[in-house]
This record gives structure tokens, sequence and C-alpha cells, in this order.
């Protein structure tokens, strides 16, 4: 049984409550809240033996062989570096780290030291994508020549999920000032995954244009400043030369929390949907390409990340995507934040 520490109690964490739940080789013994009292009550609200009000005193403790970092962005890096010293195997949220730099060195950090390191990108779930990048690695779609990847959401101007106007935890997200870095750091890294995975190649250079859109007079709401990006467009080439479009908005009205990409190759061509949960994936292929018609594919069953952390803890082996992974794609982000500031295409190496 490998027992995990659980870092971080909030909006986050009741997802990985449920997807190690499903896992019988794994149990959360223990849980970390800086806030007083938090960590206590989650404890008890979930079954968690133990709990801490420091990640200090919980590596002090010990009792754990693996870690979930569920904290915010901003202090993933000092965090995970505290638990490779304690020579902890980690599961962490993204994105990583704020920086390609930081997420780099939390990557060297845990490979020297040989532990398990994995990132949470959640739509890897979706066993759309999972089938798609076979079909794709298989040559059913031929070689690619377009691709195109949008994440759409619409908070600011949707009250489904709350009101961003008014809420702490939408404020915060507009405001750079507040560790956010926009909607590209935010879900960026989910739809730049999501597309480079799907269409089992890299990208190479990219052209990026960042946008933050008036939303209340003053561009303040309190002590949040509205100045972190709203949306993002960018084209790019993949490894083979393929041409990607790809955007990011919580302007999206209509949509709640979408993703899709098309995938069109000189054979036939592939179109995932996910909102996180329902998947579907779509091909059009082989006779189907003169007609311009496009049919349903069934799904199978996909190891989902919190098993694939499990099954890397028992064989010892890394599992994907990786640290690296996500340093690499916190690459391309710091590449359209500088495309964007600078007005040019930029190559990522």
């Amino acid at each position: 049984m490998h027992r995990l520490l659980l870092l971080g109690t909030g909006g986050i964490a009741a997802h990985h409550i449920e997807e190690f739940a499903r896992i019988p080789e794994c149990e959360i013994v223990a849980c970390v809240d800086l806030l007083p009292g938090k960590a206590k009550a989650f404890a008890e609200a979930n079954g968690i033996a133990r709990h801490f009000e420091s990640l200090e005193e919980a590596i002090g403790w010990g009792g754990f062989d693996a870690a979930i970092n569920a904290t915010p962005d901003g202090v993933h890096k000092a965090t995970t570096l505290a638990l490779i010293g304690a020579g902890k195997h980690i599961l962490c949220e993204k994105p990583l780290a704020p920086s390609y730099p930081d997420a780099l060195a939390m990557t060297e950090a845990a490979e020297s030291a040989g532990l398990v390191n994995m990132v949470n990108l959640s739509y890897r779930n979706s066993p759309a994508i999972q089938l798609a990048r076979k079909m794709v690695e298989a040559s059913e779609v031929g070689e690619l020549r377009h691709v195109e990847a949008a994440y759409r959401q619409s908070w600011l101007v949707s009250k489904a999920w709350g009101d961003a106007m008014t809420e702490p935890q939408w404020l915060w997200r507009q405001s750079t000032a507040h560790g956010s870095t926009g909607v590209l750091g935010d879900v960026g890294i989910h739809i730049l995954d999501f597309a480079s995975f799907g269409a089992a190649e890299d990208f190479v250079s990219l052209k990026a244009e960042l946008v933050t859109f008036p939303k209340v007079e003053g561009g303040r709401v309190g002590e949040y400043v509205l100045d972190a990006n709203d949306s993002v467009a960018m084209s790019a080439r993949l490894k083979s030369g393929a041409l990607a479009i790809v955007l990011a908005t919580r302007f999206a009205t209509g949509y709640a929390n979408d993703l899709s990409l098309s995938l069109h190759g000189t054979k036939g061509a592939l179109k995932v949907e996910t909102d996180g949960n329902r998947s579907t994936l779509s091909a059009c292929l082989r006779a189907d390409v003169d007609k311009g018609e496009w049919r349903e594919l069934q799904l199978p069953e996909v190891r989902r990340n919190a098993r694939r952390f499990a099954d890397a803890l028992i064989s010892g082996e890394n599992g994907d995507p990786s640290f690296r992974r996500a340093a690499d794609i916190q690459k391309l982000i710091d590449a359209a934040f500088e495309s964007s500031a600078s007005d040019r295409r930029v190559t990522v190496a």
C-alpha cells in the first residue's frame, strides 16, 4: 500500500480524493493546509487519519511515500523541492511552475533524486484524446497538415460558476499582482498539451497575441487590478511542418469549459471534443473523405492520471505526463508571452 500526503485542501483536493478512492494500492493518509483548522476539517470530512498545518510538520512526521501537490501555482516550486529533499514521489497540479527555468529546476531535481514525478494534466484522462493519438501514430490520417485546438470558457460573461467580478476565486485569476498569468498560464498548459499530445508531435515555433479586455470602469475591483490576459490566439508550426491554430479564452459566451481538437491529414481527419467529463471522437476516413462525412467512434477504457501515478509508484518507472513534459509545455507558454510582447514569431528549441 502506497501512503499519500495531500498537500493543499482547496477546490481541486476533492478531485484527488475521488480519483484515488478508485485506486486500491494507494491511500491518502494525511493532509496539509496552512489555514488554521482547514486541514482538520478536511480530514474529518474525508476520513483522513492525520492532518497538519505546515509541510514541515508533515515531513517531520514522514509517514508517507508520495505526495499530491495541490497548492496554489506560486508555491509549487518551493513545496515540491521540499518534498524532493525528503525523498517523496510527487504528483503535482498544473502548471508545474510559473516559468520554464523554475519548471526545469524542479524536473532536474526530481530526476536526479530518482523519484516518480508526474503532473495532473487532467484532460489526458479523456479516452478520445488517447485514441486520437494512437490513430495519428498509426498513420490513419496520413501526414498532418492542419491542426486546430481551442479551450473555451465563459466565466467572464456567465455566472454559471459564480460572479467573476465579486468572488475572490475568480478575481485573483484576473490579477497579475495576485499571481495570475491569465488564461494563457491557467489553461494554456492544457490546450498546448492537448494539441501536441493528440498530434503526437511537438511545436517548434509560434506567433501569439494576448488580449486583456476592459471589464469594469477603472480596471480594478478593490485590491484586484484586472490586468491578466483574458484571451490568447496563436499560430504555430509542428515539427512535421503542419500548421496549428490554438486559442484559449474566458470570453467564449455559450461555452462552459470545453476543449476541442481537429487533426487534418493527407488521408483523413479526426475531431476530439471534451468538457472533462464527456468525450467524443469523430473521424472522416477512407471512403468518407470524398463525401465529407464524419462518424463518431466508440471509445475505449483508459488509465487515468491517478492510475498511471499508482502504476509508476508500483513499478518504479516514471509515468506520463511527467515533470519534463510539463516543463516543455511551460517553455511554449513563456514563448507565447515573449511573442505577444515583441510582436514576432518565436522559435522553441
